[in-house]
């Protein structure tokens, strides 16, 4: 069995053994990183390989699968002229989360915990909920009260335990993050482990691999706590510093107006959202992206910034209409999987190509709700 890579906090540099369940920063206690640089194949080796994220094997942290499901190698279809949407809805949980899920869970495999437990608006709890399952590790789930009762539903038909918290997503997180100090235990954290963002790049890589080896101008992700955008960032590293491509995609991050945090700081210039002035939250369809203290903010800025992108903001109605045309169009989507097409449909990109994800299914969540008069 290849040996698992050392993580390592990217705020001071502690180093983190392989092979421990610690989940996090033993100083800062800050999310982890992975000492991990691979070298992606050519496009030309990829041919009659397995028909899954797992066909990108070289960039993977880990090997030889046990809990997959056939995740990865979603369609990309034109929504018009030089924009075109990944469809990630189409995964075995419905949602994008599937690509990290995995990762972690055959993680979690190799390190034989005595629980694995989880913190999420839906998707992401979702997800662990299905690999877990299928690698027969026991599972709770925290959740936010207010947490769509479809995705309630799938978590617990997956067998895991719903902990439900009265309160908002901070305060989910901070429930499972005192959980998860508790020895035997796997904080299956999709912000926290970098595994999860090492199967989150893999959106980028069939991107590159299905446009025949090249990616377009513009890159566009929803962002809460910003796994799809710097798992995006890493393949975009990955595939430019093995000369796959030649130039890098502008990275355009898409918050709700009722929660962007990251966006507000983006406006002021700042580095972190440490400093900044914070900003009070409202309801927003998005619940999927409403993070109001994102742990990579620093990261999330960084990714943006280097890239030459930016931040790009949603009302609720501009949602509500995204969420109508796409169905109009054939394409059932989730409210917060709507943001990015929802940021760009109306023509703020130009004439510049781009990608938008959709990144949960509509039956999760339902069609928002008339806008109130």
């Amino acid at each position: 069995m290849t040996p698992l890579p050392d993580c390592y906090c990217p705020a001071d540099g502690t180093r983190v053994p392989a092979g421990t369940l610690a989940w996090c920063c033993p100083l800062c206690r800050g999310p982890l990183d992975l000492d991990f640089a691979p070298t992606p194949a050519p496009l030309k080796s990829l041919t009659g390989r397995v028909n899954s994220l797992w066909r990108y094997a070289e960039t993977l942290p880990l090997a030889s699968p046990t809990t997959t499901l056939g995740e990865g190698r979603t369609p990309l279809v034109e929504l018009r002229d030089g924009i075109s949407a990944k469809l990630d809805f189409l995964m075995p949980t419905l949602s994008f989360k599937d690509r990290g899920a995995v990762l972690l869970a055959e993680l979690a495999l190799r390190l034989a915990p005595e629980q694995v437990i989880a913190d999420s608006s839906g998707n992401a709890g979702t997800a662990i909920a299905a690999y877990c399952a299928r690698a027969r590790l026991p599972c709770t789930v925290y959740v936010p009260e207010g947490t769509s009762v479809k995705k309630l539903e799938q978590i617990q038909a997956h067998g895991a335990h719903v902990n439900l918290v009265e309160g908002d997503r901070a305060a989910t997180a901070a429930a499972a993050r005192e959980a998860a100090d508790a020895p035997g235990t796997f904080y299956a954290s999709h912000v926290h482990n970098p595994y999860f963002l090492h199967g989150t790049k893999t959106y980028v890589h069939e991107l590159w691999e299905d446009m025949g080896g090249r990616l377009p101008d513009v890159i566009v992700v929803p962002v809460g706590n910003g796994t799809l955008l710097l798992g995006a960032a890493l393949a975009v590293a990955e595939l430019h510093s093995a000369g796959l491509i030649d130039r890098r995609p502008a990275l355009y991050a898409v918050q709700a107006a009722a929660v962007a945090p990251l966006a507000h700081a983006w406006a002021e210039g700042a580095a972190d959202l440490t400093g900044t002035a914070p900003l009070p939250a409202s309801p927003t369809l998005a619940e999927g992206i409403a993070i109001p203290d994102p742990p990579r903010a620093r990261q999330i800025l960084r990714a943006v910034r280097e890239s030459g992108g930016t931040f790009l903001t949603v009302t609720e109605d501009q949602i509500r209409h995204a969420q109508l045309d796409l169905a109009s169009q054939g394409l059932y989507v989730e409210s917060t999987g709507v943001a990015c097409w929802a940021a760009v449909r109306e023509g703020a990109l130009g004439a510049r190509t781009a990608v938008v994800p959709l990144c949960g299914a509509g039956l999760k969540t339902g069609l928002a709700p008339a806008s109130p008069a």
